[in-house]
């Protein structure tokens, strides 16, 4: 199987496990990252809100797959174009490593919720190692097939907290430093005041201020920040 991403896509810069503030997830962390390395560590459902960082575990896991010798792909099931039971049925010819995003995006879809069961169980009977990651936890999830519900349900369950402000803003802070903006107090209270606070809102938002800042060669002030909202 290709190491690569489907769909072309590379490894996004920065999701990897040493980049992701575990804060009160630090269990679900290492769950995951033992499963990307060791094919005999317990599959993992990781479930969160938006923002709580269940796409950079997953992408991390791939990655540190790839370091350790094994072959990796991840499988976004909501971005996906065409059916998406194709799309899995695609990647259980076989492999290291499969980090399933989006799984509630498939509830309803029996094709789906059937190709995602054959494919569990064809990574289990060849050894392979299966990451899935949703909104929610798989007794949640409005599943068509009892038996997927089963199977995911009986895999080891990491349920990620959002962080709080104060780690928000660290995470920010740091992150910003990396590329050099630098961020004081006044500019995060105005930004955790006017705009969405979940992180990966916030990390995309860098993105642009870093682009922003470079263009310009400006400092981040309140001002620079409102104007640039105001025309993003």
């Amino acid at each position: 199987m290709s190491s690569q991403l489907p769909l072309a896509l590379r490894w996004p810069r920065g999701q990897r496990f040493e980049h992701f503030h575990a804060g009160e997830n630090a269990v679900a962390v290492e769950a995951v990252r033992a499963a990307a390395v060791d094919a005999s560590a317990p599959w993992v459902f990781v479930s969160g809100p938006l923002g709580s960082g269940r796409t950079h575990l997953l992408i991390a896991a791939c990655q540190e797959a790839i370091d350790a010798g094994r072959s990796a792909q991840y499988l976004p099931l909501a971005g996906l174009r065409g059916t998406r039971a194709a799309a899995i049925r695609g990647m259980a010819a076989g492999g290291d490593l499969l980090a399933i995003d989006d799984v509630d995006s498939i509830t309803g879809d029996a094709d789906s919720e059937h190709a995602l069961f054959d494919t569990f169980n064809s990574f289990k009977a060849d050894g392979g190692t299966l990451l899935f990651a949703g909104n929610v936890g798989p007794l949640s999830l409005e599943l068509g097939l009892p038996d997927l519900r089963s199977r995911l349900g009986s895999l080891t369950q990491a349920v990620l907290k959002p962080l709080a402000d104060a780690e928000r803003r660290q995470v920010l802070r740091e992150q910003a430093a990396g590329r050099g903006i630098e961020l004081d107090e006044i500019v995060l209270d105005w930004l955790f005041a006017h705009h969405a606070r979940d992180l990966g809102a916030l990390l995309d938002l860098l993105d642009t201020l870093d682009r922003a800042t470079l263009a310009a060669q400006r400092r981040v002030t309140v001002p620079f920040l409102r104007n640039l909202l105001k025309n993003d």
